[in-house]
């Protein structure tokens, strides 16, 4: 797998919309605010903030329909029971358009920093602005009369920025909704965690992988208690999935490309690996650029190659680390 085989012919002719399938679950969710323990506010530029975190509660299932929405409406995140771990309740996630739903939607990559406020937004909106390098590879740009945002924040997003994503988005700031959800909070815990699937994309991406061969694809991860304070919460829900986190991936192709793919894809490849996340992070001084980005993946990959109907397998679940980082 060589770099250049990322650029390989993705047909995006038939890709949906994703800010136009995730409007109905962003409307549900200000509809539902009360039943979902949210808070919906108008920004003075015009553009809506749901809070799922920060001054209001949220909970679970406003965690669920984030990492839904983040998905732009192409996956189905729910919650499951697995009787066999120490951590019995999992988060699960499928796509039947995964390349677009987690590289082209979910993926936390837009940079949207401006003074003391630090955010990278995930979600719809960025496939409206494609200020990204991925967008080029991807071949994709959407366009919608709304755009959402995504931002693990726990503070309103200042006017310059609200003013650059409209920009950017070409809408004006009254089409934008930003949610808003501290890692710290049930709703951001959840909504990382969710991301089991597309943190296995990005590293297939990263190693050169054909997206093009990429199917469909289905996760799960260990729902990671939320912590008193930022980095603690932020190393268990990494390390729910370095740790705990499952995926099945459905390719095409020969069966060479599919092993080689499984046998580097588990976060187990990593040097990084074996400690919590948190003592990984303090050890390079919270320089979150000097960790090895192969650690960032799925702890256990299944692939199975529709073509010739063979799966493959590598790496496992750690539930001792898992026990270290939860705290049980």
């Amino acid at each position: 797998m060589s770099d250049t085989d990322t650029h390989a012919t993705l047909d995006t002719s038939r890709w949906p919309g994703v800010n136009a399938l995730a409007a109905p679950l962003v409307q549900y969710m200000k509809d539902n605010a009360d039943k979902l323990r949210v808070g919906v506010q108008q920004l003075d530029s015009g553009a809506t903030v749901i809070d799922a975190g920060i001054k209001f509660a949220g909970g679970l299932e406003a965690g669920r329909l984030v990492g839904e929405i983040c998905m732009g409406g192409l996956g189905t995140v729910s919650i499951q029971h697995t009787p066999s771990r120490r951590w019995p309740f999992e988060i699960c996630v499928h796509s039947t358009n995964p390349v677009l739903a987690c590289l082209g939607s979910q993926y936390a990559g837009w940079s949207l920093n401006h003074g003391d406020f630090f955010a990278l937004g995930s979600g719809p909106g960025r496939a409206m602005a494609v200020k990204e390098e991925l967008y080029k590879e991807l071949g994709y740009k959407d366009k919608h009369s709304v755009a959402v945002l995504v931002l693990e924040v726990d503070k309103l997003p200042p006017p310059e920025v609200v003013e650059k994503v409209a920009r950017d988005t070409g809408l004006q700031a009254e089409k934008l909704t930003f949610i808003l959800t501290p890692t710290r909070s049930l709703a951001g815990s959840f909504q990382v965690v969710a991301r089991v699937l597309e943190v296995a994309l990005h590293k297939v991406h990263a190693l050169g992988y054909d997206l093009s061969l990429v199917v469909d694809g289905m996760a799960a991860a260990p729902f990671a208690p939320p912590a008193k304070d930022f980095v603690t919460g932020m190393g268990r829900t990494n390390d729910a999935i370095l740790y705990g986190g499952q995926v099945h991936l459905f390719v095409k192709g020969d069966d060479d490309a599919a092993r080689q793919l499984t046998e580097k894809l588990p976060s187990g490849t990593s040097p990084d690996y074996g400690k919590p996340f948190g003592e990984i992070f303090k050890g390079v001084k919270y320089d979150f650029y000097k960790i090895d980005p192969m650690l960032f993946a799925p702890a256990q990959v299944i692939v199975t190659n529709m073509d010739s109907g063979n799966s493959f397998r590598a790496g496992n679940i750690d539930e001792k680390l898992l026990d270290l980082s939860f705290g049980g």
